[in-house]
């Protein structure tokens, strides 16, 4: 027979090392979550315009390289035909005989003038010396607009950045011939954005202004998807990322990108309520007798919420079953 003493002290003890410690009770809630596709961007910029040449000739100069930055207005190359330097020569010759003519009517005209106060000539001589000279100035005036117009195709072999930005490819190099309206440096500007191809099943999830996360393994940027594109291309939907201070360094590269496509209801737990042993996964309950009763479930993501590590549960609970701690063996 147990001693008193004992008996009360084993009634005392034995509800405090085999009973649950109680927490405060907390909730399985049953929360929306977004489901998100990942696919690829490519870098492009906004504006792609190439820089041409206006004239035909041999390109003298290239002042630019691929990845280099250009202003609007700055000089990539200089192309020469060296006709024109010739056909300039011509016409100031026949600008210099015209005038040499214009210095001798003039001077005609002044003795035609002298002679017609002696009465040595007539008014009708005089009127043929004076229209000669304006002859001869129009001719001159005529001359030097053509020199004009051969000066100004002479400057438009000098080739300037139709817009500011980055010189993405130069295809021609010192000494080529080219045409007019050939390419000599192909120029990204605008500022840059992502692209996407997004499957066409996913279209009616797409929604502009909706914010896309951008990156991998926690290095994460957040965009958004400014345009939608209503023409789809071989089973895709085309559409545009604006993305703050996104890396241009490489045009056409391919950046992942994770796209909200849909909802879904899912039950989270904080993941300090799961408890792993031998391999499953278990969450403990109040069960309908108030008694801990531990479910075997099975997790999927982790994620932070307010502040606080938690779960998704993809079986073994429901929504709204009240959370208890376990006893730990």
């Amino acid at each position: 027979m147990r001693p008193p003493i004992l008996s009360a002290f084993l009634a005392l003890a034995l509800p405090l090392i085999f009973a649950p410690q109680s927490l405060a009770a907390d909730t399985a809630e049953t929360v929306t979550l977004t489901e998100w596709k990942s696919v690829f961007g490519r870098v492009e910029a906004r504006d792609m315009i190439p820089a041409r040449s206006q004239i035909g000739g041999v390109v003298v100069v290239i002042n630019v390289e691929e990845g280099d930055s250009v202003t609007k207005g700055a000089v990539i190359a200089t192309i020469r035909d060296e006709k024109l330097a010739l056909q300039l020569d011509a016409v100031q010759a026949q600008i210099d005989a015209l005038g040499s003519q214009l210095e001798n009517a003039r001077a005609e005209l002044q003795r035609g003038q002298d002679l017609l106060e002696r009465g040595v000539t007539t008014a009708q001589r005089l009127d043929a010396l004076r229209t000669q000279v304006n002859v001869l100035e129009n001719q001159i005036d005529a001359t030097r607009a053509e020199k004009s117009v051969i000066e100004q195709r002479a400057a438009e072999g000098t080739v300037r950045a139709p817009l500011g930005g980055k010189v993405l490819d130069v295809p021609l190099t010192s000494g080529t011939v080219i045409m007019p309206g050939e390419v000599v440096a192909q120029i990204g500007g605008g500022g840059f954005f992502l692209r996407l191809a997004v499957p066409e099943r996913h279209a009616a999830h797409l929604k502009e202004g909706a914010e896309i996360m951008v990156g991998e393994n926690g290095s994460e940027t957040t965009g958004r998807l400014a345009k939608i594109y209503p023409n789809i291309e071989n089973g895709r939907v085309i559409a545009d990322v604006d993305i703050a201070d996104l890396n241009s360094d490489f045009v056409n590269a391919r950046v992942l990108v994770r796209l909200p496509v849909g909802t879904r209801e899912a039950v989270i737990v904080p993941e300090a309520a799961l408890i792993t042993r031998m391999g499953l996964d278990f969450v403990t309950i109040t069960g309908p007798d108030g008694t801990p009763v531990q479910r075997t479930v099975v997790p999927g993501a982790r994620s932070m919420r307010d502040g606080v590590a938690i779960v998704e549960i993809l079986s073994g609970l429901n929504g709204g079953e009240t959370l208890a701690e376990a006893t730990h063996d």
